[in-house]
């Protein structure tokens, strides 16, 4: 019993050696791990307010939040650290002295979600500097001296929702930031307040969506005073849009020198007052109308003037909702006008939008139409009447409604010649019977063929027209050139 009792001290020896050991190896791997020059918890790295002019080597593997701020780093290098921090998703370098920053500085750290670069010293951002950074989402670069800001710095960072770049000495708005939306199509917040910008491009930034001007601040700028300015800052007021409300008294312009509030300078350069404009539409056409809410993600559900909810796309009615929560009106009609009301629930607030649709009541290209038309009728009828009288009052009389007359018949007739004679005949011996004394109507035809006649059947002047047997005294031709000239293809009324 004794020696196996001491068999089993020999045992537990080794055994107790080698966990103590252990524990000491533990112990000195944490200890070694956290550099010195910073404090760690857990996966926590403070290495704030130590002097540092260069990032501390030997940074462990699973850190994922890095505080270097407060220190005198001046470089970012590609080389700041030995190995690639894959956990890293928060890297503070603010109140630093950094002027410069590789291109390929954060390439050993590509899951960074949070990056701060406040408070330093930089005057430029490169084509393509963050363009690694490609799971970014809030990147702090305000109270630098950045005066410069290449196209591509923020390509490829489709997850980047916050950029500030207030209190920098920006004089040209990063219009393709906003304007490009496959760009940034997740940013909710551009900060250019305290800058040196004097011009906006207002028609660019009045077609960005609501919830992206909620978060366009623009504030403690020197703008140049103008009406667009005016009315597109009245119009965000309007709206209710935090980076107007919020900083209201901070949004002003200069004119001659002076220096105005973009909500007072309406009556200086005699702008006119700011009105929601409704949607107008024609006959037959289709229109679509955004919710535009303050907040981007938001459930939306449209109702129509009489309190009707509208239906989704998948239905057959004239109104119905997208998926994207826009409301459709197709085949629109005069029915179709009224106020619909857009309710919208986040998880922030809750947003009610009214939008106002007028219809006309004719097509796009109606007015012109109608009166197209009318002239065309106009014109039809009056031609018809000049018709129907000319046919009552300038066609030969063929009946023969005179007593006791009958026609009298011309072998010499033809129809290739006519003439017009403003004379009336005088029949001495029907006068002589009490008969009617008025204008004898006739179509005298005349034969191309005879002495007396000249070219095309006319006859020359001078000569006398065949008189009919039983007629008494003859007629002389009328002179060409007076009212009752010859005309050789149309049949005149006598």
């Amino acid at each position: 019993m004794q020696h196996q009792s001491g068999c089993r001290g020999i045992w537990l020896l080794p055994l107790s050696l080698f966990l103590s050991s252990l524990g000491v190896a533990r112990t000195g791997r944490s200890l070694l791990s956290c550099p010195t020059a910073c404090l760690c918890a857990s996966n926590i790295l403070s290495c704030t307010k130590r002097d540092l002019v260069n990032v501390p080597q030997s940074l462990p593997r699973y850190t994922a939040q890095l505080d270097l701020s407060h220190n005198n780093l001046t470089h970012l290098r590609a080389q700041w650290t030995s190995i690639r921090l894959i956990h890293l998703h928060s890297l503070f370098l603010s109140h630093n002295n950094l002027h410069f920053i590789s291109t390929e500085a954060f390439s050993p750290v590509p899951r960074l979600r949070y990056l701060d670069l406040s408070s330093n010293h930089l005057r430029t951002l490169d084509e393509f500097l963050f363009s690694e950074l490609q799971e970014l989402e809030v990147l702090l670069l305000y109270n630098n001296r950045i005066m410069e800001v290449d196209r591509s710095a923020f390509d490829e960072m489709v997850h980047l929702q916050k950029l500030y770049l207030s209190q920098n000495q920006i004089a040209r708005f990063p219009v393709e930031l906003v304007k490009d939306r496959s760009k940034l199509p997740q940013l909710t917040l551009l900060d250019l307040s305290s800058n040196r910008l004097k011009l906006l491009p207002t028609s660019d930034l009045q077609d960005l969506p609501a919830w992206m001007k909620n978060g366009l601040y623009l504030h403690n700028n020197s703008l140049t005073c103008d009406c667009e300015i005016y009315k597109l800052f009245t119009h965000w007021q309007y709206r209710q849009l935090s980076s107007v409300v919020d900083f209201q008294e901070e949004l002003y312009c200069v004119h001659s020198k002076k220096t105005l509030s973009v909500f007072n300078m309406s009556s200086t350069l005699n702008c006119s007052e700011f009105k929601e404009c409704a949607f107008e539409a024609h006959l037959g056409e289709t229109l679509t109308i955004s919710c535009d809410t303050k907040q981007q993600g938001m459930s939306k559900e449209w109702v129509t003037p009489n309190n009707e909810r509208v239906p989704d796309e998948a239905g057959n009615s004239t109104a119905r909702m997208l998926k994207d929560g826009s409301l459709q009106l197709r085949h629109i009609r005069v029915e179709d006008q009224g106020l619909y009301t857009c309710y919208a629930v986040g998880e922030v607030f809750n947003e009610t939008l009214s939008v106002e649709v007028k219809v006309h009541n004719f097509t796009q290209h109606g007015p012109h139409d109608t009166l197209n038309t009318a002239y065309t009728t106009l014109v039809g009828c009056i031609l018809s009447v000049v018709l129907v009288l000319i046919y009552l009052y300038l066609t030969p009389c063929r009946c023969w409604c005179r007593a006791g007359e009958r026609p009298a018949s011309h072998q010499g007739d033809s129809l290739s010649s006519s003439m017009l004679s403003t004379t009336p005949n005088h029949d001495p011996m029907a006068a002589g019977a009490g008969k009617d004394t008025g204008f004898d109507r006739r179509v005298a035809f005349l034969e191309p063929t005879g002495p007396g006649q000249g070219q095309n059947g006319k006859l020359k002047p001078g000569n006398t027209l065949p008189v009919p047997e039983g007629a008494k005294g003859q007629r002389k031709m009328s002179d060409p050139e007076s009212v009752s000239s010859v005309f050789s293809d149309t049949p005149i009324v006598v």
